[in-house]
């Protein structure tokens, strides 16, 4: 498709997309519940992780509260990377470009799947469970929240895409597009803050 020479005008906020920002800030508000959740178990845990409170049943079995970092770090960098590049897709649209547009949201979405599909194997590798102590639990809980959260990004492109290749989007039309790449950007960066906290912090 032929890149339409129309300029990007900023246009005032829909209902839809104040609605949306409003959604977005009820996430935020979710995932720092389960942040605090995290820092107050770690706070009262005797160590981090906590080992002394493996039971003897969960030591016998090969319980192991350690985590890799070879591939999280993998994974957080994909993940990152495709921030960029549905940005770049929605910079495209705001051009006109809808081949752009689509190729952009087609790698974003291979990203997210590739990002997801990383997360399940780093679970079969770990040695412990989420009812292995509060450090299981709460390891597990955010984690699988947001690769939850990850799962719904990818749909929600995914519709946009459908949307895209019949022609729904142009340089003036796109808030689809838009508030997508809001989501996205929003799991990224609660990502970042999830990979520094579970896998950096000390």
């Amino acid at each position: 498709m032929a890149t339409q020479p129309i300029a990007h005008e900023r246009q005032p906020l829909s209902n839809a997309m104040l609605g949306f920002i409003l959604f977005l800030a009820s996430e935020v508000m979710f995932f720092g519940g389960l942040f605090a959740a995290y820092f107050i178990a770690r706070a009262d845990a005797p160590s981090w992780p906590p080992t002394e409170l493996l039971t003897p049943e969960q030591v016998q079995r090969g319980v192991k509260l350690e985590l890799e970092l070879a591939l999280p770090a993998i994974a957080t960098v994909i993940l990152v990377s495709s921030s960029f590049v549905v940005q770049w897709a929605v910079w495209q649209i705001r051009r006109g470009n809808q081949r752009g547009l689509i190729w952009g949201l087609l790698l974003t979405i291979a990203m997210g799947v590739v990002f997801l599909v990383m997360q399940l194997y780093d679970y079969s590798t770990l040695h412990f469970r989420a009812g292995d102590t509060i450090f299981g639990t709460t390891f597990y809980t955010l984690t699988g929240f947001h690769g939850m959260h990850v799962a719904g990004g990818v749909i929600f492109l995914a519709v946009v895409l459908v949307r895209a290749l019949g022609g729904q989007f142009d340089a003036r039309h796109h808030e689809a597009v838009e508030a997508a790449s809001l989501y996205w950007h929003f799991v990224d960066v609660v990502w970042i803050a999830l990979f520094t906290t579970l896998y950096l912090v000390p």
